[in-house]
């Protein structure tokens, strides 16, 4: 689903800058952010180069959506990675839900790809969300890793959006670890630092900017 630069969540950097008037098909629309750095979960992807991503991705008016999302990336035997991703959002009240499934592929690695059912809410401010593996090139099982996370957003002047994060992703394997951030956007640009809680770990900065268009 859209990881755009620094996921303090799955789709938190992205603010749109470019429209049309008019869909040539309607719930079509496209993404594409350029940063110094592709960080997910509070670790670097690219090994602290820039990344260039884009994705596009179909909405229905029932709310199920289907898209792609693809990125360089510099890890273990992979340069690329290409998620495909289905789901469905929902309101209830005050509630806005979403759920589904995502996979994580990477065309050159070998036994990287993996994928996950995701779950979240959000309420005005605040949204919190689950992320469980599904299955795994590597041999993970179903529920063997997962993720939870917390995110907070508020407006502090117009366009001006600060934001706070906090994730905790858990290893049947060992080796669990949180990550934490904060951001700043307006107008398409996002300034942002993450950290671990590994000792190995140094704090990352992401600049990017980011454009969202209908299609």
């Amino acid at each position: 689903m859209k990881k755009t630069v620094l996921m303090l969540s799955a789709v938190a950097l992205a603010t749109g800058l470019f429209t049309t008037s008019s869909h040539a098909v309607e719930g079509l629309s496209a993404n594409a952010v350029v940063t110094n750095n592709y960080i997910w979960r509070g670790v670097t992807q690219t090994d602290d180069q820039a990344a260039v991503s884009g994705g596009i991705d179909f909405n229905a008016k029932s709310g199920f959506y289907v898209g792609a999302w693809a990125s360089n990336v510099k890890y273990g035997t992979a340069n690329s990675e290409l998620d495909l991703y289905a789901g469905y959002g929902f309101e209830a009240g005050e509630f806005a839900f979403d759920v589904g499934f995502l996979n994580y592929g990477y065309p050159a690695g070998d036994d990287l790809d993996f994928s996950e059912v995701y779950a979240s809410v959000n309420w005005e401010f605040l949204t919190v969300g689950y992320n469980v593996l599904a299955d795994s090139d590597a041999g993970g099982d179903f529920g063997d890793d997962d993720y939870i996370f917390v995110d907070m957003a508020f407006e502090i002047s117009e366009g001006l959006e600060l934001g706070f994060h906090y994730g905790s992703s858990s290893f049947d394997a060992g080796g669990d670890y949180s990550d934490y951030g904060m951001r700043l956007s307006k107008n398409g640009f996002t300034f942002a630092i993450s950290d671990t809680d590994n000792s190995g770990d140094d704090m990352k900065v992401a600049i990017s900017y980011s454009i969202d268009f209908d299609l």
